[in-house]
């Protein structure tokens, strides 16, 4: 098995089926063997009956994995990059915000040597189709600046969801990861940097999707994901 993609999903009955089409679409062009997992997060709707019905081609593999009741996305992709047997372990989100296609660059960095290649939105070369509202990227910078200088990380963009591992660092940090939320990718490269793993960027198309199950649309949430991050060196004392 070459390659192991992780969806997370989250009541995506709607949108699992266009990301379905287009990863399967891509897929059944390679010469390689691949599964697709896709996580159901204690969803409410159809998204594992409507997973199941799918039928790829021969050298693709799918599974629909469910629990209850929700966990959190940081949970979902946890559970899915420790049970993929690729060579190759990623997740990409369920709204297909970033093209599958993007995988090539991410393989050129493991190729080259790296032992993780992250989707960065904010490298030169990236191409954002729409944008989120001006709040939110400013939002999203600050953040950004807040969290590089409390974890000793230097990256542009952390919460891009289409991240490539080999299989030895997928399952290495992601059996140490300990957060179920959102913030699980900045513990995970704080992870990666004190682990000695080797991390590249690639630029990347992106399209933000309004229908986001996941809004910061309260003072209350925006301190969640404040306090989240201020636990990660707290929980692994490194």
């Amino acid at each position: 098995m070459k390659l192991s993609i992780i969806i997370p999903a989250y009541n995506e009955e709607d949108r699992i089926v266009h990301t379905l089409n287009k990863t399967f679409a891509y897929l059944s062009g390679q010469d390689y063997p691949s599964e697709v997992l896709v996580i159901s997060d204690g969803s409410k709707d159809r998204t594992c009956q409507v997973v199941q019905n799918f039928e790829p081609a021969s050298n693709v593999r799918i599974r629909c994995l469910e629990y209850h009741p929700n966990r959190g996305k940081g949970y979902a992709v946890r559970y899915g990059m420790c049970k993929g047997m690729g060579e190759v372990v990623m997740f990409m989100d369920a709204d297909y915000s970033v093209p599958i296609e993007a995988v090539e660059d991410g393989f050129a960095l493991l190729k080259s040597g790296h032992d993780i290649a992250i989707a960065s939105r904010a490298m030169s070369g990236s191409v954002i189709n729409h944008h989120q509202n001006k709040a939110r990227e400013f939002s999203a910078r600050l953040y950004t600046f807040i969290q590089n200088h409390y974890l000793g990380l230097s990256f542009s963009d952390t919460q891009c969801g289409f991240k490539l591992f080999t299989q030895k660092a997928a399952h290495t940090l992601f059996a140490l990861q300990r957060l179920d939320s959102v913030i699980y990718d900045p513990e995970i490269l704080f992870l990666a940097k004190h682990h000695s793993f080797k991390v590249g960027q690639f630029p990347v198309h992106w399209t933000h999707q309004e229908d986001s199950r996941i809004q910061y649309d309260s003072l209350r949430k925006s301190i969640f994901v404040f306090q989240e991050l201020f636990r990660i060196r707290l929980l692994h004392r490194i």
